[in-house]
C-alpha cells in the first residue's frame, strides 16, 4: 500500500502529481491511499516514492482534467482513490467517460453535478458584511458553509465580480482572501469568526421585503433553489418565514385593491368605436372645403391631413406617385421607415422586391401609379429604431377617403391590392388573400377590376428560403397577370 499526502482537501495539483507517479510505477488503485495534511493513515502504508526519470508518458481524454478537478472537490472521503481509479482504467479504456452505463462513469457524473450545485449555491448565497480593520480600512467578510470543497473552484468568480474590493470568504473547510492583487487560500475558519451585522443590513432587509411579490410565491420551488440549510447565514432569512405566512393575506389585498381593467375584447371594441366616431366626424371632404380637382391638388391637401392620430408621430404624409392617367394603381398597406423619411412609396426593402417582380414581368413602373391604403407610417419606437405596426381597420377606413380620391381622379383599368389591408381598403370590407388571390374581381361601377396578391414584405418575412422562392415565383406570376390585362404598362 502506497500513501500520498496532500496539502488541503481540494489539492488537485498535489493529487495530479501523485497520480502521475503512481501510474508510472504501475500501482493499481486498490494499492493507493491518500491523506490530507497530517491525517492518520494505514500503519502498513509506505510513502509513495518519486517518479522514475525514465517513466513513459501517458495520455488522457481532453475532458478528464476538468472531471478530475471537480471530483477532488467532492466531500466523498474516497474521492482521491476514485479519481485515480478512473485514470487507471482510462489507460486501457480510452472511451470510458463516454460509456454512460458504466458504474464509475455514472458515479463521476453524479459527483460532478453535486459539486457544480454546491458551487452555484456559494455564488448565490454568499453575503458580504462590511467591517473596519485595524488600519481603519474597509474590508468585506462573508461566512459560508459549503457541503463540498468548492472554495478553490468558486473563488475566481468573486475575484472577477468584485475586483476592486478587499474581501474574505470564511468557511469551515477552507478560506480565501483577496486584497485587490493576490488571492490567498487559508485553512478553514471557526464559526466564532463570522462577521457581525453591518450598517447596510437594515437597508438590505427593507429592500428585500419591498420586492417580495406574494402572487408569485412558490414555496417548494423556492426551497428547492434555496434549501433551509443556507438560511441561517442569510440576513434576509429572518424575513422569509413571516413573508410566507403573510403571503396569502397580502395576495388577497392585492386582488381587492387592484384597478378593474376592461377585457382585451372590450378594449379592441372601444378602439373600433373611437375610430368610427372619428371617421363620422370628418366632414365630407376630409376636413377641406372641397374635393381635389386633380391628383396634384389631392397630394397637396393630404400633406395637411389630420383625420386620424397617425399624422402626429410620422415624419410626413406619403402620398401616391405616378402618372395622373396611369392605367394601373398598385396599393400597399402603409409606408415604412424609409418611405416615411423620403416621402415616396415602396422604396425600402419591400420596394426592392416589388421592383424586381415588375422587371421580371416587363412592367414599366413609371407607367403605373403606386400608393398605400394608409398614408402615414404607424410604428412603435424601440430604442433608436421604429418598428412597423399594422394599421387597424378604423385607421384604414379613415384613410380610405384618399384612396377613393386617387381612384376617382386617375380612373385606372386595374387596381392591384398588395396584401389583405390594401384589399380591404379597396373593397371596403375584410377579405382573405387565400380566397381572392390572383382573381380579377369586378369593382362597383364596372370601370375597373381588382387583382389581389401578397405584399412584398410578406415574402421577406418568410424564414424558409424554399418558401421565399415559391412566393416570389407566385408574386411574379401575379405581375404577369396584371401586365396581360393592362398591356399599356409594358416596357417599351
Amino acid at each position: 500500500m502506497y500513501l500520498a499526502r496532500l496539502d488541503h482537501p481540494a489539492d488537485f495539483d498535489g493529487w495530479r502529481e501523485a497520480a502521475r507517479t503512481a501510474l508510472a510505477l504501475g500501482v493499481p488503485p486498490e494499492e493507493m491511499a491518500f491523506a490530507v495534511g497530517e491525517e492518520a493513515a494505514s500503519l502498513f502504508a509506505q510513502t509513495l516514492p518519486e517518479r522514475p526519470a525514465d517513466a513513459p508518458p501517458f495520455t488522457v481524454p481532453k475532458a478528464f482534467p476538468d472531471v478530475a478537478r471537480k471530483l477532488i472537490c467532492h466531500a466523498d472521503p474516497e474521492r482521491f482513490v476514485f479519481a485515480y481509479r478512473l485514470l487507471w482504467r482510462i489507460q486501457t479504456e480510452k472511451k470510458l467517460l463516454e460509456i454512460v452505463s458504466d458504474p464509475d462513469t455514472r458515479r463521476a457524473v453524479e459527483m460532478q453535478k453535486a459539486v457544480y450545485r454546491d458551487s452555484h449555491k456559494m455564488k448565490a448565497f454568499v453575503r458580504f458584511r462590511e467591517i473596519e480593520d485595524e488600519a481603519g480600512d474597509r474590508h468585506y467578510v462573508a461566512w459560508f458553509e459549503p457541503f463540498h470543497h468548492v472554495v478553490e473552484l468558486t473563488a475566481p468568480f468573486f475575484m472577477r465580480r468584485f475586483p476592486g474590493m478587499v474581501w474574505s470568504i470564511l468557511t469551515p473547510k477552507r478560506s480565501v482572501h483577496w486584497d485587490g492583487v493576490d488571492m490567498v487560500f487559508a485553512p478553514g475558519a471557526d464559526p466564532s469568526q463570522k462577521p457581525a451585522d453591518d450598517d447596510m443590513e437594515a437597508l438590505w432587509l427593507t429592500y428585500y421585503a419591498s420586492i417580495f411579490n406574494p402572487a408569485r410565491l412558490k414555496v417548494k420551488a423556492m426551497q428547492a433553489e434555496m434549501p433551509k440549510k443556507y438560511w441561517h447565514n442569510l440576513p434576509e432569512a429572518t424575513l422569509i418565514e413571516p413573508l410566507i405566512r403573510g403571503a396569502e393575506a397580502a395576495q388577497r389585498r392585492m386582488i381587492e385593491t387592484q384597478p378593474t381593467l376592461p377585457s382585451f375584447r372590450h378594449e379592441k371594441q372601444a378602439e373600433r368605436n373611437d375610430m368610427a366616431r372619428a371617421a363620422s366626424a370628418v366632414p365630407a371632404f376630409n376636413g377641406f372645403n372641397r374635393p381635389p380637382e386633380d391628383i396634384e391638388e389631392a397630394r397637396d391637401q393630404a400633406r395637411h391631413c389630420r383625420a386620424c392620430p397617425l399624422w402626429e408621430p410620422a415624419t410626413q404624409t406619403v402620398f401616391g406617385k405616378g402618372p395622373a392617367d396611369a392605367p394601373v394603381i398598385f396599393v400597399g398597406e402603409q409606408p415604412g421607415d424609409q418611405e416615411d423619411l423620403a416621402g415616396e412609396p415602396f422604396i425600402g426593402p419591400a420596394g426592392k422586391v416589388f421592383d424586381e417582380a415588375l422587371a421580371a414581368a416587363g412592367i414599366d413602373r413609371s407607367q403605373a401609379y403606386v400608393t398605400n391604403a394608409v398614408k402615414h407610417f404607424k410604428f412603435e419606437p424601440r430604442g433608436k429604431r421604429r418598428i412597423h405596426q399594422k394599421p387597424n381597420m378604423g385607421e384604414v377606413k379613415v384613410c380610405r377617403w384618399w384612396l377613393e380620391q386617387e381612384r376617382e381622379l386617375i380612373k385606372p383599368k386595374l387596381i392591384v391590392a398588395l396584401g389583405a389591408t390594401a384589399a380591404a381598403s379597396v373593397l371596403g370590407k375584410t377579405v382573405t388573400i387565400r380566397d381572392t388571390r390572383s382573381k380579377l374581381i369586378d369593382l362597383p361601377g364596372g370601370d375597373a377590376k381588382l387583382l389581389v396578391t401578397v405584399h412584398p414584405a410578406y415574402i421577406l418575412r418568410l424564414p424558409d428560403p424554399e418558401a421565399q422562392a415559391r412566393e416570389r415565383e407566385a408574386f411574379h406570376a401575379d405581375m404577369d397577370r396584371a401586365k396581360a390585362y393592362v398591356p399599356e404598362i409594358a416596357l417599351t
